[in-house]
C-alpha cells in the first residue's frame, strides 16, 4: 500500500513538472548589479587577440526575470562575448543575446575578449572602448570596455601558396638529415620595414617563428627597445652573424622601480598581467656554433624557455637579469661565455649550465633558484654527455672561473658537477657564498666536490644565507644584514647591475650592492 502511494506521488510530479516552463520570469526592471563597472581588458598589441576577461551579472531580486537584451553598444564591436555559454542571437553572434533568463538571487557570467588595430582605437590615448548594454529606455544599464591597444612592428616568416612556411637552416644530423626550424632572415633593406638588423625604442618588435641574423650581418638592439616573442618563437644568430645588444642603465626610484627604462627587454607577446611571470612563453635567443662578436648589455631577458643557448661560439653578458626560464636560463655547449654583474633566478633545471665542456669566468654574479622541484640546481657543469648507446661522448671543460658570485636557491644542493676523467674539467670558486649541504646524499663522498665542501678553507662560505629580498618575485636585492655583505676581494668592478657605485671595501657578493630595502 504505502509504496503504491509512492509511486502514485511520483507520477503527479512528473506530470506536473511536465507542463510547465523551468520558471516564470517577469522583465528585468533595471536593477541589476555588477561584479566590475568598468572592464579592463589589459594592453595588447595591434591585431592579436586577448586573453578572456569576466564580468559577472546578479539578479538581487525576489523575482525570476528575463533581461530583454544584452548587447555590445557598437555594431561593428571589435569586443566578443558569450553570455552563461550562450554565443548570441542567429547572425549577431558575440554581439548580440535576445531574452536572457536569470533566477531570483542568482547571477550569471560574461566573458569578453578583444582583437582590434590600432587604427581603430582613440588617436590621442590608443584607448579602444564599447559598452555591454542591459535592457533599454528607462531600464538601460551598462558596464564600460577599456583596452588599451600598442602598436609594433611585426616580424615573421613568409607563408607560401601551400600553406608551408619560411624555414631557417639549423644543420646536417650525422645520418645526413637537414634540420630547419620556422625562421626568416632579417633584412637590410626590407621594403616594408627598411634595416631590420637594427631595432629601436620607437615601436616594440613582435617577432613570429626565428628571426635569423644571417652571416656576416649583426644585429644591434638599441638601449630601450622592447622585443617580444610569439610562442615557439626566438633569435637565431647564424654561423659568422652577430648579436649587439646594447642597453644602457635605466634609472630606479627607491623600491628598485624603473623610472627611466634605457635596458633592452625580451619577454613574450602576451602582456597581461597573469603572463608576467609564466615560464616557457617562448623559446629562445639562439647563438649558433660559428656566430661571432656576440655582446650583451643591460638586457632584461623573461619566460623564455632557454633564455640564451651558446652553442660553441663567444658571447660576452654584462649588468643583465633572466628570469623564469621553464629549463635553463644560460645553456652554454662548447661556448666561451663572460658575465659581469649578471643575475639569473628561477629556472626548471639549472640557471646556467655549462654543458659539453667550454670556457667560462662569471665576475660578481647571482644565480639563485628557487623553482618548485627538487631537481632544479643554481649551477650544473659538465663535460660530457651519453650517447643513444650510452657511450660517453666527451668535451673539455677549459674553465669554469667564479668570483665574488652567489650560487644559491631553496634545494640543499644548488651546484653539480658531472664530470669524466678522460678530459680536462677545471673550475674554481674564488670569494663565492655556494649553497652545498650535501648531508644525507650521494655527493657526500664524491671527491669531485672536495673543493666546493672545503669552501672555506678555499676562501668561499658555505650554506649561508644571503637574504635575498623577495627572490620569488625576482628581487635579489641584499642590505647589510647578508651575510654576503663584504665577503668579496676587489676586482675592479666600480658598480652594481644597477648601476650603483660598489662603495664597500671589501666589495659585496653577487650583481647587488647592498642597500637598504624598499619600505
Amino acid at each position: 500500500m504505502n509504496k503504491s502511494i509512492y509511486i502514485l506521488f511520483l507520477g503527479i510530479l512528473v506530470s506536473m513538472s511536465s507542463c510547465r516552463k523551468d520558471f516564470d520570469t517577469v522583465p528585468s526592471s533595471g536593477k541589476l548589479t555588477f561584479s566590475k563597472q568598468t572592464v579592463y581588458l589589459d594592453t595588447v598589441f595591434t591585431d592579436i587577440g586577448s586573453s578572456t576577461y569576466t564580468l559577472k551579472v546578479f539578479n538581487r531580486s525576489n523575482k525570476d526575470i528575463t533581461i530583454p537584451k544584452i548587447k555590445l553598444a557598437k555594431p561593428d564591436s571589435k569586443y566578443r562575448i558569450t553570455v552563461d555559454g550562450m554565443t548570441g542571437d542567429t547572425g549577431n553572434q558575440g554581439k548580440v543575446f535576445s531574452n536572457v533568463e536569470l533566477l531570483a538571487k542568482d547571477s550569471l557570467y560574461i566573458f569578453i575578449e578583444t582583437t582590434v588595430n590600432i587604427a581603430e582605437a582613440n588617436p590621442t590615448d590608443f584607448l579602444y572602448t564599447d559598452e555591454i548594454e542591459f535592457d533599454s529606455g528607462s531600464n538601460l544599464q551598462k558596464v564600460n570596455l577599456v583596452t588599451l591597444i600598442q602598436d609594433a612592428i611585426f616580424l615573421y616568416p613568409e607563408k607560401y601558396t601551400d600553406g608551408s612556411k619560411e624555414e631557417l637552416i639549423l644543420g646536417t644530423g650525422t645520418d645526413g638529415k637537414v634540420y630547419t626550424v620556422t625562421g626568416f632572415e632579417l633584412d637590410e633593406n626590407d621594403p616594408i620595414h627598411g634595416n631590420e638588423l637594427i631595432f629601436t625604442k620607437n615601436k616594440p618588435y613582435v617577432i613570429y617563428g626565428f628571426a635569423g641574423v644571417p652571416n656576416g650581418k649583426t644585429l644591434t638592439i638599441d638601449s630601450g627597445a622592447k622585443v617580444h616573442f610569439h610562442a615557439e618563437s626566438g633569435i637565431l644568430v647564424q654561423p659568422g652573424g652577430s648579436l649587439n645588444v646594447a642597453g644602457t642603465p635605466s634609472t630606479y626610484d627607491a623600491e628598485g622601480k624603473v623610472v627611466i627604462n634605457n635596458e633592452v627587454t625580451f619577454e613574450g607577446d602576451r602582456l597581461e598581467p597573469s603572463f608576467e611571470d609564466t615560464p616557457g612563453q617562448w623559446f629562445a635567443v639562439w647563438l649558433q656554433q660559428g656566430s661571432v662578436n656576440n655582446t650583451i648589455e643591460h638586457l632584461t631577458l623573461k619566460n623564455a624557455t632557454i633564455g640564451i643557448l651558446a652553442e660553441n661560439c663567444p658571447l660576452s653578458i654584462n649588468n643583465s637579469q633572466i628570469y623564469n626560464s621553464s629549463n635553463i636560463g644560460i645553456l652554454g655547449r662548447e661556448a666561451t661565455v663572460s658575465g659581469t654583474n649578471l643575475v639569473i633566478n628561477n629556472s626548471g633545471q639549472a640557471c646556467f649550465a655549462g654543458s659539453q665542456g667550454g670556457n667560462y669566468d662569471f665576475t660578481h654574479c647571482t644565480f639563485n633558484n628557487n623553482w618548485n622541484s627538487t631537481e632544479q640546481v643554481a649551477v650544473s657543469l659538465e663535460n660530457y654527455y651519453l650517447d643513444k648507446n650510452n657511450n660517453p661522448v666527451t668535451f673539455n671543460l677549459v674553465k669554469a672561473d667564479f668570483k665574488n658570485c652567489i650560487i644559491y636557491g631553496s634545494n640543499n644542493v644548488e651546484m653539480t658537477l658531472y664530470k669524466n676523467d678522460s678530459t680536462q674539467f677545471f673550475f674554481s670558486f674564488n670569494h663565492c657564498l655556494i649553497k652545498f649541504n650535501d648531508f644525507g646524499t650521494s655527493l657526500v663522498d664524491d671527491e669531485n666536490y672536495i673543493s666546493i665542501r672545503e669552501g672555506n678553507k678555499l676562501g668561499n662560505y658555505i650554506n649561508e644565507d644571503p637574504l635575498f629580498y623577495k627572490p620569488n618575485k625576482n628581487k635579489l636585492y641584499i642590505n647589510e644584514d647578508s651575510f654576503a655583505t663584504k665577503k668579496g676581494y676587489n676586482l675592479g668592478l666600480s658598480v652594481d647591475v644597477l648601476g650603483k657605485p660598489r662603495t664597500s671595501n671589501p666589495p659585496d657578493l653577487g650583481a647587488y650592492q647592498s642597500a637598504a630595502f624598499p619600505q
